[in-house]
């Protein structure tokens, strides 16, 4: 029985990382920058108002001060707004009305607050002195042409998209979102637009697994139920295979027909089978299919199984293919809150509910599910908002011991 950990270096080992694209900056939130974006003018791209108020010399207003004793009023020779595009100049001791982001006028050096005059219209009273430079952008102070603005291997956030617009880049090189496919095999399957009949259950893990894939980041196609009919089988299989950069295909794992699956799949790469040390879905399988070795992944049928082993081998797969440096969950131990039961010589990836102490700040974890044996109860997958991970060597954890625990997607 192969450990979890070499069964993720394996899956490790074949990550594929998309061809890089280049996309609107609209559409690049949440990708990996594929290029050093050096900026070509500086910015600001002018002298700029900081703040509402007037635009002055700042040894014209020097003999103000807080308390007002010296008398300074200057006549306000213009107003000059945002978008102002004639150029304005200021003469010694006159004072220009500006708004935020208004061109500062020729000679002057700084911006009066508005709450430093009486606020007049055609002369101001200075209440309170400025120093040179005050609440003035000047030109080049965030970014100086030659800078890098965004640089390779930075995940593109809202800063990024804020600044590539501010640099006037229109579209960005990228590495894209990994092509995952979706696909579920099984006699007993039907979709759930249509009434399951006798022995039949609904398509549970396409449409569950799909939503994993797009929660992992990946641009994800769910091809459904799938014919086991072999020449059916590898017409979809093949077909995909040119398109997706990771391929996962669930229920093609135990039993006889899913050994007709695993042959099928043998004829288009290496496909291995095995048994991993880990609970709930330790039969699994993993290869690398087509001409350019896509991964492909063979999830149990049980939607409990297929979901954790997503979790464990699938997505950090899809991470590492964005271009995260840390694919995998956030980990932090808890102390439990009953009684949790697993399986010696497996590792546990058992649901449960994550808390915190208020007063402590520590954390709290409640199994869900029950025994091991109770791994098919998907609502119970629900409810939870961590996965409890159980050492191998580990048969039952205590009320109050310290477990680690990775946590799932927020909910809410």
């Amino acid at each position: 029985m192969r450990s979890v950990e070499d069964q993720q270096a394996r899956v490790a080992a074949a990550a594929v990382a998309p061809r890089p694209v280049r996309v609107a900056i609209a559409e690049a939130q949440g990708l990996m920058c594929a290029e050093e974006v050096v900026t070509e003018r500086p910015l600001p791209g002018f002298d700029q108002a900081a703040i509402d108020g007037y635009a002055v010399r700042s040894v014209d207003v020097m003999g103000a001060d807080s308390g007002g004793d010296a008398d300074v009023t200057l006549p306000v020779v213009s107003t000059v707004a945002a978008g102002e595009r004639t150029p304005t100049r200021l003469q010694p001791r006159q004072a220009a009305r500006v708004q935020t982001g208004a061109p500062i006028p020729t000679l002057a050096d700084a911006v009066l607050p508005l709450r430093w005059t009486d606020g007049g219209e055609s002369r101001v009273r200075v209440l309170r002195g400025v120093r040179s430079g005050a609440y003035v952008r000047r030109t080049g102070d965030d970014v100086q042409p030659g800078d890098v603005a965004v640089r390779a291997g930075t995940i593109i956030g809202p800063a990024q998209v804020g600044l590539l617009a501010a640099v006037g880049r229109e579209r960005v090189l990228v590495h894209p979102r990994p092509r995952l496919t979706i696909i579920s095999v099984g006699g007993e399957l039907v979709d759930i637009s249509r009434t399951p009949g006798n022995g039949q259950v609904y398509d549970v893990n396409s449409y569950a697994l799909a939503a994993a894939g797009r929660d992992a980041g990946a641009e994800v196609n769910r091809v459904g139920i799938v014919d086991a009919d072999p020449k059916a089988l590898r017409d979809v299989v093949e077909g995909q295979l040119s398109r997706s950069e990771v391929v996962v295909i669930a229920g093609a794992v135990g039993g006889a027909a899913a050994e007709g699956v695993r042959a099928v799949l043998a004829e288009l790469g290496e496909m291995e089978v095995a048994r991993i040390a880990m609970h709930p879905g330790s039969v699994q399988g993993f290869g690398t299919l087509g001409r350019d070795g896509v991964p492909v992944f063979l999830l149990p049928a049980n939607p409990v199984s297929a979901l954790v082993v997503f979790e464990v081998m699938v997505r950090p797969l899809i991470r590492m293919s964005l271009g995260k440096r840390q694919p995998m969950r956030r980990v932090v131990p808890a102390r439990t809150l009953s009684p949790i039961s697993s399986v010696v010589g497996r590792k546990g990836f058992l649901r449960g509910q994550l808390m915190r102490d208020q007063d402590t700040g520590e954390y709290l974890v409640q199994a869900l599910g029950g025994a091991p044996g109770a791994s098919h109860l998907l609502a119970t997958l629900a409810e939870a908002n961590c996965l409890v991970i159980v050492p191998t060597e580990a048969e039952q954890i205590r009320t109050g011991e310290s477990v680690e625990v990775a946590f799932l997607a927020q909910r809410g």
